[in-house]
């Protein structure tokens, strides 16, 4: 979620760090000419927005387009890759022009006032689309006989309307009730509202508590798992004579025998039975899911919080990494989710290269 950065990481000295420091840099500050690492950071920056849009739409594209995915975790998924497609859209675009206009609004108040509510809207949907996904996984690994398919479709549309609702309810207060301002045609700033009690409201709201719950899922998920490969026994089915029929159990190792009409059949069960690697696989893969969320968003949300409560000093070039750091979350997420999902990469294939 945009807030107001004072950002000259992108700018030389003639820019608004020029201006503060008694620089003869004109009057619109950060219009300078830009630096060849200035413009190597905003080409990256460019093709992370481009890519941002072009995987999620990717993702929305399968999901649209293969039947099989018209249900749940899909459904969880495609909220997903819409919030961050939003994103890519209409977040980041307009902040990258905004960087390269020396942090200053130039775009009206109205523009202003729409651009910061889907910032707060986009970027705090995907984050509670994250704690859905992880939810949804803890249940369906730890209740996977009362997670029908049913109860799982019902609960997933019921966490999708609360992601958006919660997520539009955020943005939309400081319009709906006067709470501060997100528009300064004097100083041409366009920024989220600093007023104290929001900041609180919406870094907790938006952050803080789907924080707490992915954390605590994640660890109830690993010690589910940890029980699980504690208590499994492994099993094996072994020949015999033809002519018997015997079931007998080892003392160091359970084995089940059969012999059926003269053909002995061997199973051998030594690894991991097939619920427990989907189980495994699902594990690592909210894992990495809520360790790249974390890593992404809580340097931004931290400085956010302290910033507005304290009124401390943090460098601009630290505010701008923590902020864009904050945005690549929603080019990561397709991108851990479909690499622990075969049938997403098959489909990718068929959906460009089609077999006649």
């Amino acid at each position: 979620m945009e807030r107001p950065l004072n950002l000259t990481c992108f700018a030389d000295t003639t820019g608004d760090a020029g201006n503060r420091s008694g620089s003869s840099a004109g009057p619109d500050g950060g219009r300078g000419h830009l630096s060849v690492f200035s413009v190597l950071v905003l080409t990256l920056l460019a093709m992370l927005v481009v890519a941002t849009f072009l995987w999620n739409g990717l993702v929305l594209a399968t999901i649209l387009r293969v039947r099989s995915f018209h249900r749940v975790p899909h459904n969880l998924v495609a909220s997903m890759a819409i919030s961050d497609v939003m994103v890519a859209a209409l977040v980041m675009p307009l902040s990258l022009v905004r960087e390269l206009s020396g942090r200053r609004w130039r775009l009206g108040r109205l523009l202003c006032q729409v651009w910061i509510s889907f910032d707060v809207m986009c970027c705090t949907a995907s984050i509670w689309n994250v704690m859905a996904i992880a939810l949804d996984r803890y249940w369906s690994i730890t209740r996977h006989l009362e997670y029908t398919l049913r109860i799982r479709r019902r609960i997933s549309n019921i966490m999708i309307a609360l992601t958006w609702a919660l997520s539009a309810f955020i943005s939309l207060a400081p319009l709906l009730f006067g709470w501060g301002e997100t528009y300064s045609e004097d100083s041409e700033e366009c920024q989220v509202s600093q007023e104290p009690s929001y900041t609180i409201f919406s870094t907790f709201g938006a952050f803080y508590l789907p924080l707490c719950v992915v954390l605590f899922v994640y660890w109830k998920i690993y010690k589910a798992a940890k029980f699980r490969i504690g208590s499994r026994k492994s099993n094996s089915i072994t020949p015999i004579a033809p002519e018997a029929l015997e079931v007998k159990d080892a003392a160091q190792q359970p084995q089940m025998v059969f012999t059926v009409r003269h053909a002995t059949v061997t199973f051998q069960m030594d690894g991991d039975t097939w619920r427990e690697q989907k189980e495994k696989k699902a594990a690592l893969m909210v894992g990495l899911l809520i360790g790249v969320f974390v890593l992404c968003w809580i340097p931004f949300f931290i400085t956010e919080l302290i910033n507005p409560l304290c009124s401390c000093d943090i460098p601009p070039i630290w505010k701008s990494v923590f902020l864009w750091l904050g945005y690549s979350n929603s080019f990561f997420n397709p991108l851990i989710y479909t690499a622990f999902n075969k049938n997403y990469n098959n489909a990718f294939r068929n959906l460009f290269f089609r077999q006649h």
